[in-house]
């Protein structure tokens, strides 16, 4: 291995340590996403319809729960009113 004049053999190897490791770390993204792009062809997407029938499901149960807690959060109001009243 062939060191840097001026530089101790443990500065140079510090430095091709790190060089190695930077290449180490683009191979490891590098494999990642290769193997992202494998498991990304076997999702199953939903299709259009699928969606729009969730997305309404979830409309749906939002305006319910919003008027349940509405409800229960007067009716508390007005007891909590009564009670110190």
């Amino acid at each position: 291995m062939a060191t840097k004049k001026g530089k101790s053999g443990e500065a140079a190897e510090i430095e091709v340590s790190a060089a190695s490791s930077v290449k180490g770390k683009v191979e490891e993204l590098k494999e990642f996403f290769e193997l992202s792009k494998v498991e990304i062809k076997k999702v199953t997407w939903p299709t259009r319809k699928e969606t729009m029938v969730t997305s309404v499901a979830v409309v749906v149960l939002v305006v319910v729960m919003t008027i349940f807690l509405g409800v229960v959060d007067l009716g508390l109001s007005k007891l909590i009113e009564f009670v110190l009243s």
